[in-house]
Formats: C-alpha cells, sequence, structure tokens
C-alpha cells in the first residue's frame, strides 16, 4: 500500500453513514462493512474475536428504540431487510477496526473516515460562536415575535406594491403618441 491519501470512497458517501445517537457521532457495522469491501457478517465476527479492543465508549450496540428510530429516519428500503440490532462505532472504534480488519482498501478508507470525523469537529469548534449567538439572538427575539412577524408582513407588501409597479411599467401603451418636433 504505497498511497495512503488516495480516495476510495467520495466523503459525502462516508458522511451520509454518520449518525447522531446518544449525542455521539456513530457509524454502523453494516455500513462500514460496505465500505470496507467485507460483509457485515466478516466484520462482526472480526470484532467478536478481539472484543477487548472495543470498550462501550468504541462499539456498542443500538437499543431496539434506537434501531427502529434510525430505520424510519432512513426508510426501511436502504437496510436490505436487516433484523438484527446493529452495532454502532464512534471514531475511536472505527479508529480501532483498522486493526482488525487487515486489508488494504480497509485501511484506506479508515483513513479517510478519520479525516471526516476530524474536520467535522474542526467545522463544529469554528461555528461554535455563531451557533452560540443565533441561540442568544433566538431567546431574545422571543418576547418579540409579533413586532417581528408585522415587520415581515410589512416587507412583504412593499415588495408586492413593488412587482405591481414593475408589472405596470412593462404594460404597452395603447393608443396613438404623438411626438413633438
Amino acid at each position: 500500500m504505497k498511497n495512503k491519501n488516495k480516495i476510495i470512497v467520495p466523503a459525502e458517501v462516508i458522511m451520509s453513514k454518520i449518525y447522531l445517537i446518544r449525542e455521539m457521532k456513530i457509524m454502523l457495522d453494516m455500513d462500514l462493512a460496505q465500505l470496507y469491501g467485507v460483509e457485515t457478517k466478516q466484520l462482526k465476527r472480526a470484532v467478536s474475536r478481539n472484543i477487548d479492543r472495543f470498550p462501550v465508549d468504541f462499539m456498542f450496540k443500538l437499543s431496539t428504540a434506537e434501531f427502529e428510530n434510525l430505520r424510519c429516519q432512513i426508510g426501511t428500503s436502504s437496510w436490505g431487510g436487516a433484523r438484527y440490532i446493529p452495532m454502532a462505532f464512534t471514531e475511536q472504534g472505527v479508529a480501532m477496526l483498522s486493526s482488525v480488519l487487515n486489508s488494504d482498501r480497509a485501511i484506506l478508507v479508515n483513513i479517510q473516515i478519520i479525516r471526516i470525523f476530524t474536520r467535522m469537529r474542526e467545522m463544529l469548534l469554528a461555528n461554535k460562536d455563531i451557533i452560540e449567538k443565533l441561540t442568544l439572538m433566538e431567546y431574545k427575539l422571543a418576547d418579540h415575535d409579533d413586532n417581528i412577524l408585522l415587520i415581515f408582513e410589512y416587507l412583504k407588501q412593499l415588495e408586492q406594491a413593488k412587482q405591481q409597479q414593475q408589472d405596470q411599467a412593462k404594460r404597452k401603451i395603447i393608443g396613438f403618441n404623438r411626438q413633438h418636433e
């Protein structure tokens, strides 16, 4: 394996397989298996043979309610009829998977996944101030909701009046136009 910067899977595909469960960003065993190019049962077998490497903050099984909630959000068809409760891997668990799945593809995809987790964390930290300010504004504006709605209504009326003026200006003048010479 010479090129560790090689893109195997588009970032958008990886990001679409990261879910927020129990206030943690996780990836599911079936999605990881698909990304790594292995069967889910092969991934699960490798994890169970090395279970000591996966403490609860690295990997856990979803509860039935969490599983049903995800199925509803994602759509049952994309699950391929899975009937078992999947394993959920945190960023650290995904990193640990590279030590138990020793294929070139698994290592390259793992590097991509870790980079995406890192980029997501950096983006969250960079936007933390903006999110806090928006939340503060939301609380301040909550008392003035009626006034804000009224302002938007006036803006809407102004926009409609402007549109009517433009429509009238576009109308073709009918009749005789006498020009002075």
